[in-house]
C-alpha cells in the first residue's frame, strides 16, 4: 500500500487517551541517508519512509514535560526531564507514517525502567541539561546507563524566525502520528495527535554527539535540516496492529 500523505494534523483523531505529554523546546536535526543503513533497525511490517529515494536519521534533543495517564493531571516531577531521540523513519503495510526509536536517552530514572520494562522502549539514564542564553538553546547529554557509558551529545541551536509555510521536507520530519515497535515477532502502532508543529529556523551552532553511532546508525558532516520548535501538547492512544 502507498504511504498515507503527510498532514500537518494528525489523520486518525484519537478515540481515547493512555497517555499525555508535553514536548518543549526541541530541536530538530536530521541527516539524509541511504535507506538500506536503516532498514536493519526496523521491526517486522516496516520499511523505511523515504523523501526523494532517501530517509533520514533524527537527532531530537527537548524538554519533556508532565506526562499524565488516563487524563489526569501529569506529574511534575518524574513526569518531567531533558530528552534526546535517535530516530528514524517507518511506514507499514497499510501505508501508516511513523518514527521507530533507536535510542532515548533521559535524565530521570525511574521513568527510563517503567519505559523500558513496560512499553519496551529503548530509554538509556543519562546526565542531561537544557539551557537557554538569548536565541541560543544548549543540549548536553552523557549516558550513565547501560552502555556504552559516557556516550554523550552537545547540540546548540540558534532560534531564527516562525516558518509561514513550511516546506514539504520540514512536514515530513516532524509530522509523524505514530510509533512503530517490534515485540515477540510482532510489530504495533502507537498513535498519537497534537496540534500542528509551530516550527521556526535554526542554526546549528555547536554539534558533538555519539549517540546515532551507539543506536547503529552513524552520521556524518553537518545535519541536512536544522529546525526548532517552542512545542506542543501531546495525546497516545492504546497501541493498535
Amino acid at each position: 500500500m502507498h504511504p498515507e500523505p503527510v498532514t500537518p494534523t494528525a489523520p486518525r483523531p484519537l478515540t481515547s487517551t493512555l497517555f499525555t505529554q508535553g514536548w518543549r523546546d526541541l530541536a530538530f536535526l536530521h541527516w539524509a541517508v541511504d535507506p538500506d543503513l536503516v532498514a536493519p533497525h526496523l521491526p517486522p511490517g516496516t520499511r523505511p519512509d523515504t523523501v526523494d529515494g532517501a530517509t533520514y536519521v533524527g537527532l531530537i534533543p527537548f524538554r519533556m514535560r508532565r506526562i499524565g495517564f488516563f487524563g489526569l493531571p501529569g506529574l511534575p516531577y518524574l513526569g518531567s526531564f531533558a530528552e534526546t531521540n535517535v530516530r528514524l523513519y517507518s511506514v507499514d503495510e497499510q501505508g501508516r507514517r511513523g518514527v521507530v526509536f533507536a535510542s532515548l536517552e533521559a535524565d530521570r530514572l525511574l521513568p527510563v525502567l517503567a519505559a523500558r520494562w513496560v512499553a519496551r522502549l529503548p530509554y538509556v539514564f543519562a546526565g542531561m541539561r537544557v539551557t537557554t542564553d538569548g536565541d541560543v538553546t544548549r543540549y548536553t547529554s552523557r549516558r550513565r546507563w547501560p552502555g556504552p557509558r559516557g556516550a554523550h551529545s552537545t547540540v546548540a541551536v540558534r532560534v531564527g524566525e516562525q516558518i509561514a509555510d513550511p516546506a514539504p521536507l520540514d512536514r515530513f520530519l516532524t509530522s509523524r502520528w505514530g510509533l512503530h515497535r517490534g515485540f515477540l515477532g510482532r510489530t504495533a502502532y502507537w498513535p498519537n495527535e497534537h496540534p500542528e508543529w509551530p516550527l521556526h529556523r535554526a542554526e546549528l551552532v555547536e554539534l558533538d554527539e555519539e549517540l546515532t553511532a551507539a543506536a547503529g546508525v552513524p552520521v556524518t558532516g553537518a545535519p541536512d535540516s536544522v529546525l526548532f520548535s517552542p512545542g506542543v501538547d501531546v495525546r497516545f492512544g492504546p497501541w493498535t496492529r
